[in-house]
């Protein structure tokens, strides 16, 4: 592709990408990664700039839910601090392996995500749980950190910054908390997460440093607007909309890797 319409194709990926974190608290990786590969990034390359746009994105987006009151702080950290662990971990499997199996474990990755949102729709439609469980939920922020350390490695290894894997976390063990509660609080853990995982990709040289600021800029303008208006939609609309994509993409990612 000609290099003067790289910048408008990063452009359009970078909305997308705030688009889909802004209202579901996921990662731009089932949009980054699969792009930059079609454009002829190495995987590795892929994983990495989309970490680093996760980075980026997720600054707007968390502010858009703090300004809501939709982010637990403490517990986003706690989420955090372990999948900062794994994600190093993660990055020098990811950085050690050959392109092809990656990519068919990035697609199995994004179906498994896929059938989790859609449960997650259906169950969050039942639930009617108090809020005194909620509270209650928080002695469990240490067992919550020690399983986002899986979600880290997971995001160094495949540059999910783990923010559906975050919202299960929560949904595990914090029964009850309102869905938005849980996309604000993911994408504060995810700012660590792939924070984490970038730093080692960026290190290694894995990293197209030009595609990252103008998808990242993007994301951050789009992903403030969206996350505000997420803040209105019906938690069954996000987890359908996030389910969907997710679909989506792992056919074509294992598509791609198989032919």
């Amino acid at each position: 592709m000609a290099s003067i319409l790289l910048p408008v194709v990063y452009a359009l990926i970078g909305i997308i990408t705030g688009i889909l974190t802004g209202i579901t608290g996921s990662s731009g990786v089932v949009i980054v990664v699969p792009a930059l590969s079609f454009l002829g990034h190495t995987f590795q390359q892929a994983v990495g700039t989309s970490l680093l746009v996760d980075v980026i994105t997720t600054v707007s987006v968390t502010y858009a839910y703090l300004a809501r009151k939709n982010v637990r702080i403490a517990l986003g950290l706690s989420l955090g601090a372990g999948a900062i662990i794994g994600a190093q971990i993660g990055a020098l499997i990811a950085l050690s392996l050959p392109e092809v199996p990656l990519e068919l474990a990035f697609g199995i990755f994004t179906f498994l995500m896929a059938i989790r949102a859609f449960r997650s729709r259906k169950k969050h439609i039942k639930a009617q749980v108090s809020e005194e469980e909620v509270q209650r939920g928080k002695l469990w922020y240490l067992s919550a950190g020690s399983l986002s350390i899986m979600v880290g490695i997971v995001t160094g290894t495949m540059g999910a910054s783990g923010g559906i894997m975050f919202i299960a976390i929560m949904m595990l063990i914090f029964r009850g908390m309102e869905v938005k509660t849980m996309v604000g609080t993911a994408t504060l853990a995810m700012f660590l997460s792939a924070g984490s995982g970038a730093t080692a990709y960026v290190i290694s040289g894995a990293v197209d440093i030009e595609a990252a600021l103008i998808i990242g800029l993007f994301g951050l303008i789009s992903g403030y607007f969206f996350g505000k208006k997420a803040n209105d939609l019906k938690p069954s609309t996000i987890y359908l909309f996030l389910g969907s994509l997710f679909v989506l993409v792992a056919i074509s990612e294992i598509f791609r890797a198989l032919y």
